[in-house]
C-alpha cells in the first residue's frame, strides 16, 4: 500500500494471489512510492538494499541502489521538490495523464479514469490535492487490481484493458522525462526502471493474450 488517496473496499484475500504477480504488484506499489512523495530515510534503505543483475533492468535497480546508499532525505527532497513542483515556476516534470495525453490537465483521460475506477468501487479519499491521473495514483489502482483488493475481483483481461488505457498510452513516456531532466539523480534510475518496467508487462500482457 503505498497510501496516496485511495479509498478501497475489502477483496479477496492477498494469498490467493501468486508469486510472480505479486512481485508485479510490489514494483507497482515502489514506483508509486516514488512519485507520490519524496522518499524518507526508511524508503532509501529499502533502495539500497535493492538487488541487481546484468539484465537492464537489473542494471537500473542496482544503480538506484548506489545512488540511494550515499544521498540523505534532505537531498532527495529538493531534487524531488525541483522535479515535481518547482520552486515557483513549476516542476520539470509533471506526472498527470490528461496533460500527457492532450496537453491539458483535468481533461478526457481523468474522466475515463473516474469511469473504471467507479467500476471498481475505488473512490477518491481526498487527503490529497492531486487528481486521479496523478502517475502514483494510477500505478497505485493497478496494485490494488493485480493484489485482489478492489471492490471485487478483476480479471487479468481487465487488468490489462486498464493497463493499455491508463498505463501504456502515456507513462513510458513520462519515466523517459524523469531520465533527462536536469534535476534528476536519484530519479535518472528511477525512470528508467519505470521505463523499462512498463515495457516488461506491455510485453507479458501481449503474450497472455
Amino acid at each position: 500500500m503505498t497510501g496516496i488517496a485511495l479509498d478501497t473496499p475489502n477483496g479477496e484475500a492477498v494469498d490467493s494471489v501468486g508469486t510472480e504477480d505479486v512481485l508485479r504488484a510490489q514494483y507497482y506499489a515502489l514506483l508509486s512510492r516514488l512519485l507520490v512523495q519524496s522518499p524518507d530515510v526508511e524508503t532509501l534503505e529499502i533502495l539500497a538494499d535493492l538487488g541487481a543483475d546484468n539484465s537492464a533492468f537489473g542494471t537500473a535497480l542496482g544503480n538506484l541502489a548506489t545512488i540511494a546508499a550515499t544521498t540523505t532525505p534532505e537531498t532527495v527532497s529538493e531534487e524531488y521538490t525541483k522535479l515535481f513542483y518547482g520552486f515557483g515556476s513549476g516542476g520539470e516534470v509533471l506526472p498527470y495523464a490528461s496533460l500527457y495525453l492532450t496537453g491539458l490537465l483535468y481533461d478526457k483521460p481523468l474522466a475515463a479514469l473516474r469511469g473504471d475506477l467507479a467500476e471498481f468501487g475505488i473512490i477518491h479519499s481526498n487527503k490529497n490535492s492531486e487528481p486521479e491521473d496523478h502517475a502514483a495514483y494510477i500505478l497505485e489502482i493497478m496494485h490494488h487490481l493485480i493484489m485482489n483488493q478492489a471492490g471485487s475481483s478483476v480479471t487479468y483481461e481487465r487488468q490489462q484493458a486498464f493497463f493499455e488505457t491508463h498505463i501504456a498510452s502515456w507513462m513510458q513516456k513520462l519515466f523517459e522525462d524523469l531520465e533527462t531532466a536536469d534535476s534528476s539523480v536519484l530519479y535518472v534510475p528511477v525512470g528508467t526502471i519505470g521505463r523499462l518496467f512498463i515495457g516488461i508487462e506491455s510485453e507479458a500482457f501481449e503474450m497472455a493474450a
